[in-house]
């Protein structure tokens, strides 16, 4: 690498660390180097320094002249970095460097991930650490493993090694907004049990597909309103199976749990006389959906093409008639909104996988609350839904959710300072999706006050990621002014 990249910019002290650390793997799971060096870091400077089982890296410097009985400061971000490269770059990222470029005013990578996401986190933590003309309370570094694959770092934390009062967290990925609240969630795996019949031989087999939808991340987009094609396909369904006499062989639909199903399939049978009454009623709900839907998925195609000859099982009358009411009755999308953020997502479902196995239907479902209770209720709706219809559940990935604090002094000197040194005042925000302070919240049973900020960066998790240079300069200048005053 060539170390002169980060010489002239500014905030210099900030660019250097990044420059360092940039240049030690550090890919999720594999962070015992980035952590070792930190540790010997804090050793070169007389810090007092731990380093857990997780490789969690804990660093504390004492308050300055004055702030030495301040309540103390957790600056937090995590080691772990997301690898992608172009196809055509030789890059091996258990041991090759980050080799930093200047485009404009932006920080980039050559052909790979640029680790901004988190490593400005560190490196501003770092310089804070070093610097002799900063005024702060007494500080903590907190630098977590592996949050980009299940924030194992935060879940392995244990609660009595953090002293401090405030957790800053340095995650987020655009200047001037301050995020105050996450949601919490988990994953529901419903399997609805089914039993098999041999098919009439005399019936007209088609393939249903619902497709055009566009989908997206289930919790960043499901406020959009976004037409699920899962939820379709069940509408569907029921709107057939009511009319006409119907065999249902398979249903399928969606590819992720945390993704809005695009596209939806069933295989079913109908009297061979029935086939233009089905086509009609394709071509009747295709047009209902395209009228619910016509901001958002305005594309949205229903349509049937003839199936080879099927010698395979057909579901029983009873077991179809299970699965199809569930589909239809399972909510989706959002299903409360924040009252203490406007516009804020506060509990939502997706209904995000279908598939046909063996001996069941399996169905995922995805949920997001940040309010416990209201998670709680969506899973007991669930339950219920899939006791009636002779199903059962299991629970996966669960994860606490990060509730507004209205009392949180961190957040106003935030305020204050960005609306005394910028001119206007940040945006406070949530994110209806995880974050690490949850898992903090939680651990420190609602008593650390937390805000999360950061510099604008883009394209994150991507080879083009890039980070502003003089939004950098601008987020390390408010982080000193906002540990003057927190005294």
């Amino acid at each position: 690498m060539s170390d002169h990249v980060v010489n002239n910019l500014e905030p210099v002290e900030v660019f250097n660390y990044f420059q360092e650390i940039s240049k030690i793997p550090r890919e999720s799971g594999n962070e015992k180097a980035i952590s070792d060096y930190l540790v010997a870091f804090a050793t070169e400077h007389n810090l007092e320094v731990v380093q857990d089982d997780a490789f969690n890296v804990v660093i504390r410097k004492p308050g300055t002249a004055g702030y030495e009985n301040s309540p103390g400061v957790v600056l937090q971000g995590h080691m772990d970095m997301v690898c992608e490269k172009d196809a055509d770059i030789d890059h091996d990222f258990t041991k090759d460097p980050i080799i930093l470029k200047v485009v404009d005013d932006m920080l980039y990578a050559e052909g790979t991930t640029l680790g901004a996401d988190n490593g400005i986190a560190i490196a501003m933590g770092m310089a804070a650490l070093t610097a002799s003309d900063i005024c702060h309370p007494p500080l903590e570094l907190l630098v977590t493993t592996s949050e980009e694959t299940g924030m194992d770092g935060a879940h392995a934390l244990e609660a009595q090694l953090i002293k401090g009062a405030a957790l800053l967290n340095m995650d987020s990925e655009e200047e001037g907004i301050l995020t105050v609240s996450c949601a919490g969630g988990c994953t529901t795996k419903i399997d609805i049990p089914v039993s098999w019949e041999t098919p009439n031989a005399d019936l007209a087999v088609f393939t249903l597909s619902i497709e055009g939808l566009k989908g997206g991340h289930s919790g960043i987009e499901i406020a959009a309103g976004r037409a699920n094609a899962n939820k379709l396909l069940g509408r569907t369904l029921k709107s057939i199976t009511t009319s006409l006499k119907t065999d249902l062989y398979t249903v399928e639909g969606g590819s992720k749990h945390n993704a809005i199903a695009r596209s939806a399939y069933a295989t079913i049978g109908v009297e061979k006389q029935d086939e233009q009454a089905l086509k009609e009623c394709l071509k009747t709900l295709e047009n209902v959906f395209r009228n619910e839907s016509m901001v958002t998925d305005p594309d949205i195609c229903l349509q049937i093409i003839p199936a080879a000859p099927v010698s395979l099982k057909v579901l029983s009358q009873d077991s179809a008639k299970r699965v199809i009411q569930f589909l239809f009755l399972i909510p989706n999308g959002v299903q409360s909104m924040s009252m203490d953020i406007a516009g804020l997502v506060e509990s939502s479902l997706n209904l995000a996988v279908i598939q046909t196995k063996e001996q069941s239907i399996e169905i995922i479902s995805s949920m997001r609350s940040s309010v416990a209770s209201l998670k709680e209720n969506m899973l007991n709706i669930i339950k219920t839904l899939a006791d009636i219809s002779l199903g059962n559940v299991i629970t996966e990935g669960m994860y606490p959710e990060w509730r507004y604090n209205p009392k949180s002094r961190l957040r106003e000197v935030l305020i204050e300072q960005y609306t005394a040194m910028f001119g206007s005042q940040p945006i406070i925000t949530a994110i209806h999706a995880g974050l690490e302070c949850a898992l903090f919240d939680e651990k420190f049973d609602g008593k650390m006050d937390m805000v999360s900020i950061g510099p604008t960066m883009f394209s994150v998790h991507t080879t083009q990621e890039h980070l502003s240079i003089p939004s950098t300069q601008r987020t390390w200048d408010y982080l000193k002014e906002v540990l003057k005053v927190l005294k």
